[in-house]
């Protein structure tokens, strides 16, 4: 969701890539179950950093082994052709538009 709100307000073009989003094994788990996509429930904890690509190696790094954060990862890169979208390379071959949520957010529980 905040890609989504970036693209819109930056008119930048955000391609993701599915296989590189760590999403843990348990929430993965429950959004099957549920069937709820885990781009679009409350991911608390998660932040989404825009680093220049010759320093992404490094910062990753950093990210990883300094601020003990071992699930960082480079999941996409950012396009200027003002088409102020986010797009997702799926694990299926296939590449799909990232909306806004529709209707209600589930709750968090804290």
């Amino acid at each position: 969701m905040a890609l989504t709100e970036l693209a819109g307000t930056s008119r930048l073009h955000f391609v993701l890539e599915e296989k590189y989003i760590p999403v843990s094994e348990p929430v993965n788990n429950a959004c099957e179950i549920l069937g709820l996509d885990p781009l679009q429930v409350a991911n608390e904890g998660t932040f989404v950093l825009f680093v220049s690509p010759p320093d992404a190696e490094r910062t990753l790094k950093i990210l990883r082994n300094d601020l003990n954060w071992p699930d960082a990862a480079i999941i996409g890169q950012v396009i200027d052709d003002e088409n102020d979208l986010v797009t997702i390379n799926t694990n299926l071959g296939t590449e799909r538009i990232i909306t806004m949520p529709a209707g209600e957010q589930l709750p968090r529980i804290c």
